[in-house]
């Protein structure tokens, strides 16, 4: 089979004569004598995909091939945070087998045309009309490319295998009528469907659905070994129910397509139509076998065998494949392309451009340049690089822009096969998109809190990201967008509060208070302060002298992984496998062990990868600390496990620490082999005493990309105590050419009714500030600030800040004097998490944004918004009212109605505006709306308000019964 690989290769390239073919051909070859110049292990007994099916992992147990397209697979969860994959382990009833699932997400989707063979002599519902079976996890059985299971309440054996494309299914119904269910309607909303016979061995169709992709193409085509009659349809043919003669085995082979029928069709005909059952299984295992084989390792625990080559096994499902065998897609547009290449879908790259990419960049080099061109086309047809695209839709799912470091990565390590100038326009224009908070970030050096949730996050992570761009602008020559691009990527600065060692949110310009590094809230995301404030993986150095050097920042670190694992704010089920505040259960933390080495301590690096190998993964089904994420929980430890991990994707250096095996081998795609060896590692042996490379002492704490695919061996000696090992040549990380960092006003403050002492802060006490209050930009001209400034009206401060005539971004916050000493009261309680700030922040003459998230709206669930604004005097109001705005794929509604009060002393009250909504109750855009009405000079001092909230969730929403919210921001008095 390899040699007719090769001479398919030759032929090729004696038709194409290009130098692409070539290369492949060159690599083909390679690949075949390396292969054949070493005897595999059997790896795939190692493997158990029942690891991370149960807890909070999301993974599946069924059949897929090495980053196939299909992924046949049991359905026992449907719905709810652990059905994402749609399955858990501690689940006893399956609805059945479908044909696409995701691993280790946190969204659901995909799940399918479901499959579920039952007797239907005594058939089995659930209270939805649905077909079910219990079963058990004794009669149940996993291994790559094969899953097994009994239905106990029908006595079948289900057997599943899968090809790239295509997959069969195999059932034992043990000579009793055969029934098979056939169900479109599982999970998803389903916009547009089809289903029809051909014969009565044949069927086909389509199914279009709605979920985390808002438009998903699935197609499909059934080729049954028995005839089948159709014995009953439902949910509008949506499920179809067939008749088998009594039998005792059935197999169905299943093509699956994105782009149409005969794309399925094809798919099928050209992977598994003509193979059987165990062909189709063995082939795919053996590939399995060849992908786990590009890293092996020996250890005695056997146990630790099963979690890394689970995790390899995991490493490997994503992406996916996405074109058919005849080079059709469906892109980003939705429209169907036509690619010689390898086209992918499923890029989870908040997540995996941290440990999975890189990982590929030594393991899996020629897919890593398809992935890339992947994305070119994406950016192609459908307008911009991928974030989380699934199934060729953009989600809109996390931030940043993370195919930026991919492929950067890539590039920096000498995977060049793509187009290097249209990756560089792509990423160019994705750093000037003009939403997601970029053109706040670009014009304030930062995200403010008003202007994007999430904007702590988002500033630090598009940092990073533009350092990306800068490092491959500078390698291509192209220095001005370098310099422009260094420059940015230090604006993490300006996130950086440097009274508490915290990066926190601002909002005008001050930082935002009550501030609690616990706190899970919006400024982050899918984390808190303690899991965002070391993420400047470009610039470790620039983090240390923020802290002030070396062991202030190792004592941050201490105090990461040593304080209370308790969380406040809100409930983010994210945030798992601590250690202190470390979360090892999700990503933002995952290079924070590592941090050791940057600053002279690389034992520390070693005791604390040790204990998350031990602490956070396990052989069981609850062996993952948090969400898989499509490789990346596996990724890190697949990495970390032999030593070395990459903490600046887009930098060459891997950072080392202490291998937890014996020996790993990294066989690489250019023929060479790179062999790690542990002389004395052991649960008493953790730290490293010496390395050697090639045979020669070796210092560094880190080694490079090149000295890796070079091939060769590197050696660990290790021993029971710490030593100073790596501390003298320690990872750098380091953006020069330093800005300055913009000033924050220390006055919280930005409202008041007699005068305000305003106060400028600084975070580099070298800069030096200059600020105006006349509405002209400050300059180097303009008034040095020594002392607050006083306020006796409103006004309007911007500022700079400066050092060797170098100077910051402006910053520009108004202060506003109010007309009077109001008070509020509120009577109804609002969300902790949507405060405005307290209770005055709805009389604050500062409105709210587009965006709930902001922290400038007030937030109300399953209630009506009350309260009595004091005016302190009597006082002649002329229009009355109250901002509010709808967002309902957020839960939230306009109220039904405003009514308001008007009282002399509060007690005798007269009604004076019932204020009806105007927004449609179904309308999904965001929408801000004034409740006002004209009083005409009515004499007030006391006024109530009521807004009437809308009640239960409608079942037309997938929020279904739950209770509605008010945000209001801010009460209208004139």
């Amino acid at each position: 089979m390899l040699i007719f690989y090769y001479l398919k290769g030759s032929l090729y390239f004696q038709n194409q004569k290009n130098a692409s073919a070539m290369n492949r051909l060159v690599t083909g070859l390679l690949v075949i004598l390396h292969t054949l110049s070493y005897s595999q292990q059997n790896l795939t007994r190692y493997v158990d995909p029942f690891i991370g099916t149960g807890g909070h992992g999301h993974t599946y147990p069924g059949a897929a091939a090495p980053f196939g397209f299909m992924q046949l697979s049991p359905d026992s969860r449907l719905t709810g945070w652990d059905g994402c994959s749609a399955y858990h382990y501690s689940d006893s009833i399956l609805y059945g087998f479908s044909h696409t699932h995701l691993s280790g997400t946190g969204v659901s989707d995909y799940a399918d045309l479901l499959l579920m063979p039952y007797d239907p002599e005594k058939v089995i519902h659930d209270k939805e009309g649905r077909i079910i079976s219990s079963f058990s996890h004794v009669e149940e059985n996993a291994e790559p490319g094969y899953y097994q299971v009994n239905l106990s309440d029908y006595s079948i054996s289900v057997e599943l295998t899968a090809a790239p494309r295509s997959g069969i299914h195999r059932y034992t119904y043990k000579k009793m009528a055969a029934g098979l269910a056939i169900d479109l309607h599982h999970r998803d909303l389903v916009l547009d469907y089809a289903i029809t016979p051909e014969g009565n061995t044949i069927l086909h169709g389509k199914r279009i659905s709605r979920a985390w992709a808002q438009e998903q193409h699935f197609y499909f085509y059934l080729s049954f070994s028995l005839p089948f009659t159709i014995d009953s349809t439902s949910m509008e043919g949506k499920r179809l129910f067939l008749r088998f003669p009594e039998a005792e085995e059935l197999t169905i082979h299943v093509g699956i397509s994105a782009v149409d029928e005969q794309g399925a069709k094809l798919n099928l005909e050209s992977e598994s139509i003509d193979k059987t059952f165990d062909q189709v299984k063995t082939a795919t295992q053996q590939d399995w076998q060849n992908e786990l084989n590009k890293i092996t390792i020996e250890t005695p625990d056997t146990d630790f065998k099963t979690i890394f080559y689970t995790a390899l096994y995991h490493s490997f499902l994503n992406p996916n494949l996405f074109n058919d065998t005849d080079g059709r897609y469906r892109g980003t547009d939705l429209k169907v392309h036509q690619t010689e290449d390898k086209h992918y879908t499923v890029f989870s790259l908040w997540d995996t451009f941290r440990a999975t990419h890189p990982l590929f960049t030594l393991v899996q080099q020629q897919r890593t340049e398809e992935f890339i061109r992947t994305f070119l086309r994406q950016y192609q047809e459908g307008g911009k690089l991928p974030m989380w695209e699934l199934s060729a839709n953009y989600t809109g799912c996390m931030i940043g822009y993370h195919s930026v470091p991919v492929l950067v990565d890539a590039y920096q390590k000498g995977l060049r096969n793509f187009d290097t100038e249209l990756a560089l326009k792509a990423m160019l224009e994705r750093a000037h998109q003009k939403d997601l908070g970029v053109p706040a970030y670009c014009k304030f050096g930062f995200v403010p809190v008003e202007e994007e949730h999430e904007s702590v996050s988002k500033t630090l992570e598009y940092a990073y990201d533009d350092w990306c761009i800068a490092v491959m602008a500078d390698t291509m020559g192209k220095q001005q967008i370098a310099k422009e691009f260094y420059k940015r990527s230090q604006y993490y600065k300006n996130s950086f509060n440097p009274s508490n060692g915290f990066m926190q949110a601002k909002i005008h310009n001050s930082w935002q208070e009550p501030f609690d590094p616990t706190e899970v809230n919006f400024n982050f995301t899918e984390a808190n302060s303690w899991q965002y404030s070391f993420f400047v993986p470009h610039d470790i150095q620039g983090l240390i002298k923020l802290h002030g050097g070396n062991t202030n920042l190792e004592n941050k670190l201490d105090e990461l992984f040593t304080t209370s694992s308790q969380t406040s704010g809100r409930h983010q089920v994210d945030i798992t496998g601590l250690i202190g505040q470390y979360a090892h259960g999700n990503e933002p933390s995952h290079h924070m062990a590592f941090l050791y080495n940057f600053i002279g301590k690389p034992y520390k690096t070693q005791e604390k990868t040790r204990q998350i190998i031990r602490e956070m993964y396990s052989s069981h089904p609850d062996g993952l600390s948090g969400n898989e994420d499509c490789g990346q929980m596996s990724s890190w430890l697949n990495l970390a496990a032999i030593g070395i991990y990459p903490v600046t994707p887009g930098s060459t250096q891997y950072t080392l620490t202490a291998p937890y095996v014996e020996k790993a081998i990294i066989r690489l795609e250019n023929g060479n082999t790179f062999t790690i060896v542990a002389n004395g590692t052991g649960e008493n042996m953790p730290y490293i005493q010496s390395v050697t490379l090639n045979g020669a002492p070796y210092h560094n704490g880190y080694i490079e990309h090149s000295e890796i695919i070079a091939g060769g061996e590197m050696r660990f000696t290790m021993g029971k105590t710490p030593t100073d090992w790596g501390s003298l040549h320690p990872p750098h990380s380091e953006v020069k050419n330093s800005i300055s960092i913009v000033p924050f006003f220390k006055t919280k403050k930005h409202t008041f009714s007699d005068s305000l002492q305003v106060e400028i802060g600084n975070t580099n006490p070298e800069q030096t500030i200059y600020y105006t209050t006349d509405e002209s930009i400050p300059t180097l001209n303009s008034s040095l600030y020594t002392d607050p400034i006083q306020l006796q009206q409103s006004a309007t401060i911007q500022a700079i800040a400066c050092r060797d005539s170098i100077c910051s971004k402006v910053i520009r916050s108004e202060f506003h004097k109010i007309p009077a000493k109001w008070d509020i009261h509120i009577s109804s309680s609002y969300s902790p998490q949507y405060t405005a700030g307290g209770d005055r922040g709805i009389i604050d003459f500062q409105r709210g944004g587009n965006d709930f998230r902001t922290g400038a709206w007030q937030g109300y669930q399953g209630k009506n918004f009350e309260a009595i604004v004091d005016l302190k005097e009597l006082t002649a109001v002329n229009v009355i009212g109250g901002n509010f705005i709808q967002d309902i794929r957020s839960w939230i509604w306009m109220p039904k109605k405003l009514k308001v009060w008007v009282s002399k002393d509060a007690k005798k009250w007269k009604a004076v505006a019932s204020i009806e909504n105007k927004v449609p109750s179904d309308s999904y855009e965001i929408t801000t709306q004034e409740l006002k009405a004209e009083i005409k000079r009515t004499k007030a001092r006391y006024i109530r308000f009521e807004a009437e909230y809308f009640g239960t969730i409608p079942d037309w929403h997938p929020g279904y019964g739950g209770e509605a919210f008010i945000f209001i921001d801010e009460l209208i008095i004139e």
